[in-house]
């Protein structure tokens, strides 16, 4: 019974020490650790990544939603308001032509309103 009680004092005594890290790994394991290590570091970069395009593209999302509300606006007034403004232009180039042709119809009384404006109002010398 003593050596059982010591090979199990002994194997409880290894399995503590191995369990608690008393021993160092083994190159390998820390190779491999070193290479997850530096693959997460890796992901981290590649994720921050696209998170950073994935919040850019959102914000540019927004801003065109946004550009779209406001020219949908825009276009509203613009309808409300150009209807009325038409209707008055088209009043003023109807009143327009109606002026031209009553000059049209003056005719020869346009001339001589020219000729007296463009004179300094006295009458020719000739006549006194």
């Amino acid at each position: 019974m003593g050596i059982r009680r010591r090979w199990l004092g002994l194997s409880m005594v290894m399995g503590l020490s191995l369990g608690t890290g008393c021993m160092s790994p083994s190159q390998e394991a820390q190779e491999r650790l070193s290479a997850l290590e530096a693959e997460g570091e890796a992901m981290d970069a590649v994720l921050d990544s696209v998170e950073e395009r994935l919040l850019g593209n959102q914000a540019m999302l927004q801003t065109w939603q946004e550009l779209g509300r406001r020219h949908q606006q825009v276009t509203q007034l613009h309808c409300e308001t150009s209807d009325p403004h038409m209707v008055a232009m088209m009043k003023h180039y109807k009143k327009q032509e109606d002026r031209a042709r009553q000059l049209k119809r003056r005719g020869s009384g346009v001339a001589s309103v020219d000729k007296a404006v463009l004179t300094s109002g006295k009458a020719p010398r000739g006549n006194n």
